[in-house]
């Protein structure tokens, strides 16, 4: 990959829904490469994929925690329960899985704080394996959604 491909990258980031003739225009390159190294970035995996960025509190989910999980066990077949679990509880919508402790990361949305407490209740302190959940509440974001670096 070289600065080209990494400027290609660094553009779409900012605007995934940026033309083909826009792109290329950005890069300082013709369309035809242009266009091929985007194909060859996608075919690599580079680039997963292309979507919009929702603003959660427009859908009223203007609640957020980021959860901690201690596992009881972390076993092969426990730890794959748990991840398959975990898959299903659509509020999470970001999860990480960690070295040392805390052993996962989970982004959580919510309409408020009493649907954050029947989801941590009923969905999330009864995920196999579970030892021990800690809630931190979001107050805002500072940086989000940045690119990553060149």
């Amino acid at each position: 990959m070289d600065a080209i491909d990494r400027k290609i990258l660094t553009e779409l980031q900012l605007d995934g829904r940026l033309t083909i003739t826009e792109l290329a225009a950005r890069v300082r390159l013709s369309v035809s490469p242009c266009h091929r190294r985007l194909r060859d970035l996608e075919r690599s995996g580079a680039i997963r994929g292309y979507r919009a960025v929702v603003e959660p509190s427009a859908v009223g989910l203007s609640f957020e925690a980021l959860v901690f999980v201690t596992m009881r066990l972390e076993d092969r077949n426990t730890v794959a329960d748990f991840e398959e679990a975990l898959t299903a509880v659509p509020h999470v919508v970001q999860a990480q899985r960690l070295f040392g402790d805390p052993d996962y990361l989970l982004r959580v949305a919510a309409t408020d704080l009493a649907a954050y407490q029947r989801l941590y209740d009923e969905r999330l302190a009864t995920l196999p394996g579970v030892q021990r959940l800690t809630s931190t509440l979001v107050m805002k974001h500072v940086v989000d959604g940045r690119p990553l670096p060149e």
